[in-house]
C-alpha cells in the first residue's frame, strides 16, 4: 500500500497500488542537475534495505563558472543540456543494464536553480514515458538526508546536519518522507559563506576547499571573530555577521599578504567550528526531548567533506553519546547516486509521481517548518 499518513514532505500524486515488497532488488536511475554538477547514477536496493552503487557519473562545471567566481544559472542550465544525455548513457553502460531493466527513474525536482532542475526532470520524464517506468520526483534535500542509509545500515530515527552551498539545517529524520526541521540558517548557508570569504580574499573557485587549505597554515587566534548565535536555546545558524567581520579585517589589512589570508581563513573556520558545535549540541538536545535518543548524528552536504568540520562533529557526537556517520566524500557533494537512492527508498514504500510533477526552485523538506518570530523575514522561512 501507499504510505500517506506519516508523510511530511509534499509529493506529487502517487501511483496507487505500486509496491516493491516482492523480494526482488530494485534498480533505479538517478539524475541530479540542481546546481553545477551534471550527474547520473544507477543504484540497486535489496528488499532488506541494503544498497549498492552500480555507477555514479558526475561532471563538474567548475571550469565554466570559475571566471565569474560563482555559479551563473544560465550557464549551468546550458551545460546540463549539453552533457546530460551522454552522462545518463555512461551511467547505464557502466552499470551494465538496459533501460528496460530499471524499476524506476528518479530526478531531483528541486530545490535548486530552476533551469537546471527543468533539464533533469524533463529528461527523467522522457525516459520513464518511453520505457513505461515509474517516475520519482525527488526532493534534493531528502536525497542528502537518506544517503547515509546507502553507505551503511542505519535505522530511523537519526539527526541530520545538512550543510551545503545552499542549505544549513538540523533535521530529525524519522522515516522516508517524514522529517522535522529543528534548526536552519537565518541568512547565509555554510557553504555559501565559505565561498564568499574565499572570493573576498582572492582565492580560486570553488572557495570552500581553498579556505580549508589556507586555514591549515594559519593562526586562528590572530583575529577576534564573533561566534554567531552562541548560547541560544534554539538551533538556528547565522553566518552573515561573521562573513562581514572577515571582510572588515581584510579591508583594514589591504593589500593582503599570504600570511594575512591564511590567518583570516583560520580565524573564520575556527569561528564556524565553534558556532556549529554549539548549534548542533542544542539541536541534539531538541531531538532527544522530542523523539528520544537518535540512532546517530549524520552529516551530509558538501561542507561535510571539510576535515576540520568533521573533527568538530566527532566531538559533538561524543558529548551527546551518539555515533557520528558521514558518507564518503563523493556522496557528500551533489551526485546522482543520492538521487537514485532516494528514489529507491521512496519506491520501496510505494511513493511515485505522475508526469505532471513540476520542477521547484524552493521545496521545504519539512512542510510544517516555520521561521522563529524574530526571523520571520529571513531565510529561516525557506
Amino acid at each position: 500500500m501507499i504510505r500517506q499518513a506519516a508523510r511530511k514532505t509534499p509529493v506529487w500524486p502517487a501511483t496507487q497500488g505500486l509496491t516493491l515488497d516482492n523480494g526482488k532488488p530494485a534498480l533505479v536511475l538517478g539524475i541530479e542537475t540542481t546546481c553545477d554538477e551534471t550527474a547520473a547514477a544507477v543504484v540497486e536496493r535489496q528488499a532488506d534495505g541494503a544498497g549498492r552503487i552500480l555507477s555514479n557519473i558526475v561532471r563538474s562545471q567548475n571550469e565554466e563558472h570559475a571566471p565569474f567566481g560563482g555559479v551563473v544559472p544560465e550557464i549551468a542550465a546550458r551545460a546540463h543540456v549539453d552533457a546530460l544525455d551522454g552522462i545518463v548513457g555512461a551511467a547505464m553502460k557502466q552499470a551494465g543494464i538496459g533501460f528496460a531493466q530499471l524499476s524506476g527513474v528518479a530526478a531531483a525536482a528541486g530545490p535548486g536553480l530552476i533551469g537546471g532542475v527543468i533539464v533533469g526532470l524533463t529528461t527523467a520524464k522522457a525516459i520513464a514515458m518511453v520505457h513505461d517506468t515509474p517516475l520519482i520526483a525527488v526532493n534534493h534535500l531528502e536525497a542528502h538526508a537518506l544517503t547515509p542509509r546507502l553507505s551503511c545500515a542505519l535505522a530511523f530515527p537519526y539527526c541530520l546536519f545538512l550543510a551545503s552551498g545552499g542549505h544549513t539545517q538540523i533535521v530529525a529524520v524519522l522515516g522516508v518522507g517524514n522529517y522535522v526541521r529543528l534548526g536552519t540558517t537565518v541568512d547565509d548557508a555554510m557553504g555559501e559563506a565559505f565561498d564568499k570569504v574565499a572570493k573576498m580574499l582572492g582565492l580560486p573557485y570553488p572557495g570552500g576547499p581553498e579556505v580549508e587549505r589556507a586555514a591549515a597554515g594559519g593562526d586562528a587566534k590572530r583575529f577576534a571573530f564573533p561566534r554567531p548565535m552562541l548560547g541560544r536555546d534554539d538551533a538556528n545558524f547565522s553566518l552573515s555577521g561573521l562573513k562581514t567581520a572577515v571582510r572588515n579585517e581584510a579591508s583594514r589589512l589591504t593589500p593582503l599578504e599570504p600570511r594575512d589570508i591564511s590567518d583570516l581563513c583560520a580565524g573564520f573556520q575556527a569561528a564556524v567550528l565553534e558556532s556549529t558545535a554549539d548549534r548542533l549540541s542544542v539541536g541534539l538536545k531538541l531531538f532527544q526531548e522530542q523523539f528520544g535518543p537518535p540512532r546517530a548524528l549524520v552529516a551530509a552536504g558538501g561542507v561535510a567533506a571539510n576535515q576540520a568540520i568533521r573533527g568538530a562533529l566527532q566531538a559533538v557526537a561524543a558529548d551527546a553519546q551518539t555515533t557520528l556517520i558521514i558518507p564518503p566524500p563523493a556522496l557528500c557533494t551533489d551526485n546522482g547516486a543520492m538521487i537514485a537512492w532516494a528514489g529507491a527508498e521512496r519506491l520501496a514504500v510505494g511513493l511515485t509521481d505522475t508526469m505532471d510533477a513540476a520542477p521547484r526552485a524552493r521545496w521545504l523538506l519539512d512542510e510544517n517548518a516555520t521561521a522563529p518570530a524574530k526571523f520571520a523575514n529571513t531565510r529561516a522561512k525557506l
